[in-house]
């Protein structure tokens, strides 16, 4: 099967990018999957019921967040109707909404999704560690075999690289999002787990982390004025991998990182055979 994981959305541009090569992108490589972070899809901060539509009709199946899911205010009580709108497994056990979910390919192939936020330079929540040793235990005492693909969202690139060697084995893919920028480390570790640091953002390059250029040098140059961030409104790059998954093994047999359009993409990415 074809998984297809779309690093984090930003803005407009970041919505329209998504809009111009997904559905092109899930028929020519006959994708099976589409899993996206969408937690700053509304003008950078957050996502709303009307954007989160616009994904699925545009055939995202899965859509995760992080840190910025209770930006919009009707985000709360929606995400407790939206199941397939995550946000991270390990905030504190009454927080609305959840952080992992169990859903099926059209061919029927069984797969899980698990949405986790780090603590490094972050919020201060709960054990990623020991959240997902827990829930890998529940999700394995009903379900044996699952295509399991975790969306670590978090800003230390040790964090999430230890969350992956925490990971491998036990899961197919680990991913991280939050940073906004494409890490070169995909790779496969050592138990056969496949890791990125970072997927990279569908939003415009041509900014700071998706942001407008001039407001955040702006905002590192007067730190006493009060000052709100706002998206980058150019041309978007679409960045993401898509994974080629082993049903028998569970396993990536070989993966595609993708960067199209826009400031740095340039072509349909760099394919790794295992």
């Amino acid at each position: 099967m074809k998984v297809l994981v779309c690093g984090d959305v930003v803005g407009k541009s970041g919505r329209n990018v998504v809009e111009k090569f997904l559905p092109e992108l899930k028929k020519n490589k006959e994708i099976d999957f589409v899993i996206l972070n969408g937690e700053n899809a509304a003008g950078g901060f957050g996502i709303n019921k009307s954007i989160c539509k616009s994904f699925y009709d545009l055939g995202v199946d899965v859509i995760t967040t992080g840190n910025h899911i209770w930006d919009q205010k009707d985000i709360i009580s929606y995400i407790e109707k939206d199941k397939r709108l995550l946000r991270p497994q390990n905030y504190p056990i009454n927080t609305p909404g959840k952080g992992f979910g169990l859903y099926s390919t059209n061919s029927g192939i069984k797969i899980a999704v698990i949405n986790i936020m780090c603590r490094l330079f972050m919020e201060a929540i709960d054990d990623p560690f020991r959240i997902l040793e827990e829930l890998l235990e529940r999700i394995k005492n009903f379900e044996n075999k699952l295509v399991i693909i975790v969306d670590v969202h978090g800003e230390a690139t040790s964090e999430k690289m230890a969350i992956g060697h925490f990971l491998d084995g036990k899961v197919t893919a680990v991913v991280g999002t939050h940073t906004h920028v494409p890490t070169a480390d995909l790779q496969i570790l050592e138990k056969g787990t496949f890791f990125q640091t970072d997927l990279g953002m569908c939003g415009d390059y041509d900014s700071v982390v998706g942001m407008n250029k001039l407001i955040s040098l702006k905002r590192f140059r007067n730190k006493h004025l009060k000052i709100r961030h706002q998206p980058a409104e150019g041309e978007a790059s679409f960045c993401g991998v898509l994974l080629n998954i082993n049903t028998n093994s569970l396993e990536v047999d070989n993966f595609e990182q993708l960067l199209l359009g826009g400031k740095i993409g340039n072509n349909y990415g760099r394919s790794f055979q295992v």
